[in-house]
């Protein structure tokens, strides 16, 4: 029987640049133990590195944005540097005091390692750091976290190639591990908290099994793909939905332009 526990890290205080996390986190979580996955926001992450300016927001987006994918008034989705496509391309104005915004970590993925690795040397674990940033969905009404830098953990778990239970052989199925592990992340953020610990209990133990999101490697796998694990992130070759199709209407049956304005909540037109 396989058992995920969804814990959030209470007691952080406002985070200011140079703050120690990993001491912060493992005061707030006294049972930390191997195995566990630390999920962390982006916003004190970045706090935590110094990366709160005072700039205007709008100038802010242009210095983190590397293409505009979709536009629609002053609402820039763009694409940043470390290849995320985001509203603002990542650039919050929201928990910071005003006239300053926050920019996403430099290095998502190099803080995550160095988190996981400053953590595992003060409480002598082995564990897996997700660090996530809010997203929304250009198809669907709300806003939902996704990782955007992890350590210690397979991102992805891919399932090409492999049977399903009826024996029909797989030609998609990548299962977006580190983001499914995001979802507690929510409830948390709305009681104020913003680092969780996830505890795997598994059966067997060799493999660690997150409840129904998908399966992690055994933590001696994961520990040789650190640095190796293909990033959930598409290449912009990859991507299924392009800049031309966004902004403007392919034809009468493809009212691209019309979903984007319903996700930003506008009136559909014709």
């Amino acid at each position: 029987m396989s058992q995920l526990t969804v814990t959030g890290v209470a007691g952080l205080p406002e985070i200011a640049a140079g703050a120690d996390l990993a001491r912060l986190i493992s005061d707030g979580a006294p049972d930390l133990r191997d195995g566990d996955i630390v999920v962390v926001t982006s916003k004190i992450v970045s706090k935590a590195e110094g990366r709160v300016i005072r700039e205007d927001r709008e100038r802010a987006i242009d210095g983190e944005s590397v293409r505009v994918v979709a536009r629609r008034g002053q609402t820039r989705i763009a694409e940043t540097r470390h290849g995320l496509v985001l509203a603002a391309a990542g650039v919050d104005s929201s928990n910071t005091a005003p006239g300053t915004v926050v920019l996403l970590p430099e290095d998502p993925d190099g803080s995550a390692r160095r988190l996981r690795k400053a953590l595992g040397e003060r409480r002598r674990v082995s564990i897996g750091v997700v660090i996530t940033d809010t997203m929304g969905r250009p198809w669907r009404t709300g806003q939902t976290d996704a990782a955007i830098g992890a350590a210690g953990l397979v991102p992805l778990r891919d399932h090409r190639g492999q049977a399903d239970t009826f024996g029909n052989t797989l030609d998609v199925t990548v299962a977006a591990v580190a983001d499914a592990l995001d979802v507690g992340q929510i409830g948390a953020v709305a009681e104020g908290l913003f680092a969780l610990k996830l505890h795997v209990r598994a059966d067997p133990p060799e493999q660690l099994r997150a409840g129904r999101v998908g399966v992690l490697e055994a933590l001696e796998a994961v520990e040789a793909t650190v640095g190796q694990a293909q990033h959930p992130r598409r290449k912009p070759a990859e991507q299924l939905v392009g800049q031309h199709e966004l902004t403007g209407r392919i034809g009468p049956q493809c009212r691209a332009r019309d979903r984007v304005r319903a996700a930003f909540g506008q009136p559909d037109q014709a």
